[in-house]
């Protein structure tokens, strides 16, 4: 096995800057998850690693091996696409035996490795179908096996799941979660989806314009945001923003329509920004409606509510403050009606500070 290393690794297209200055270590063994709107830059760092495209700057390390000019086939990894790319006139057996027979492997090792992942991947029953034959969730374990069969040091997954259904990429990330710790093999997955990354990786590393803003645990991402961008992205309802201004000495938030006092432990990063501007976030588990047991110091907001989602378990309330949209969760059985005045607590403990120019964490 082996780790994966980009150091000050940038991508251009002509005038173009796509990634500039990437660092980013994936540990041998570690499942990392690149995660980032349309357009960050992920699949294309995804595809340098792979060989795919070529770097424009820095170097990337497979192992103790620098790669930059080193041909695909020579990195000593698997990559599986978006779109399964198996080829559609060969059996199944066929499409998994294909990269080994390229490399002129014996028929009988290229058997017992077949056999081997078709029984990993539970998809034994389908090697003598074509890929027209299998549903999506199929042709994708497929894609899947013929990554493994190689054995490769690095496993890379460029969006895989984006293509199925909602129920069927839950069962997919949990069997390619489960197939990474089984077989221990470094993975570098790109997606675009952030439940994808908190739930699969046991790092992620978020991406935005081609620059990394942070990488962490999951825990330590959602808890400790590095910035704004990474505060509203991470997270499901996103993290609520309250834009305000600070007052003389820096112990209070003015909003508009309302105001929050800095808690203890966040005074040593205002105590000496009064009048600037900052955001406070909140999540909205920390947001609570009437009736619920307040947990520490709390500050009532007035809201009205605006949208009611329903979930089934849990309802999401949309509530205005002033200028502030507050998402709040609530029992589904004490839905608020649309327009409804009421009185929410945010739970002081809980709140984010961000510098209201650069966005980056305070405290």
């Amino acid at each position: 096995m082996a780790g994966v290393r980009l150091d000050g690794v940038a991508k251009r297209f002509g005038h173009t800057v796509v990634i500039e200055k990437l660092d980013l270590e994936v540990r041998d063994h570690e499942f990392m998850v690149m995660v980032g709107p349309s357009g960050c830059g992920k699949s294309t760092a995804l595809r340098m690693v792979a060989g795919l495209e070529d770097v424009s700057g820095g170097n990337i390390t497979i192992g103790e091996r620098v790669v930059n000019d080193v041909p695909p086939n020579d990195r000593d990894v698997a990559m599986v696409f978006q779109n399964y790319a198996l080829y559609p006139h060969m059996t199944i057996r066929r499409n998994l035996e294909f990269g080994l027979r390229m490399r002129k492997m014996p028929q009988p090792r290229i058997d017992e490795l077949v056999d081997g992942a078709a029984e990993l991947l539970g998809i034994t029953s389908l090697l003598d179908r074509r890929p027209k034959q299998l549903s999506g969730g199929q042709r994708q374990r497929v894609a899947v096996g013929r990554a493994i069969v190689r054995h490769p040091a690095v496993f890379l997954f460029d969006e895989p799941l984006s293509n199925l259904d909602a129920k069927l990429r839950i069962q997919m990330r949990a069997e390619i979660k489960k197939l990474q710790e089984r077989l221990q093999t470094t993975t570098l997955y790109v997606t675009h989806d952030q439940v994808e990354a908190m739930t699969m990786g046991h790092r992620i590393a978020v991406l935005k314009g081609g620059r990394l803003q942070q990488v962490g645990t999951p825990l330590e991402v959602y808890e400790r945001p590095a910035n704004v961008f990474v505060a509203q992205f991470i997270g499901t309802p996103p993290m609520n923003l309250v834009h305000g201004r600070l007052e003389a000495g820096g112990s209070r938030i003015q909003a508009q329509g309302f105001a929050i006092p800095v808690p203890r432990e966040l005074l040593p990063a205002t105590a000496r920004r009064g009048g600037g501007e900052v955001v406070a976030g909140i999540r909205p588990e920390h947001v609570l409606p009437p009736g619920r047991d307040v947990r520490g110091e709390v500050v009532p907001v007035e809201a009205v509510v605006e949208i009611v989602e329903t979930l089934g378990g849990q309802l999401i309330v949309h509530a205005r403050a002033g200028s502030t949209l507050l998402a709040f969760k609530e029992d589904p059985h004490r839905a608020p009606a649309m327009g409804a005045r009421l009185t929410v607590r945010l739970e002081l403990g809980a709140l984010h500070l961000f510098d209201g120019g650069t966005e980056l964490r305070l405290g």
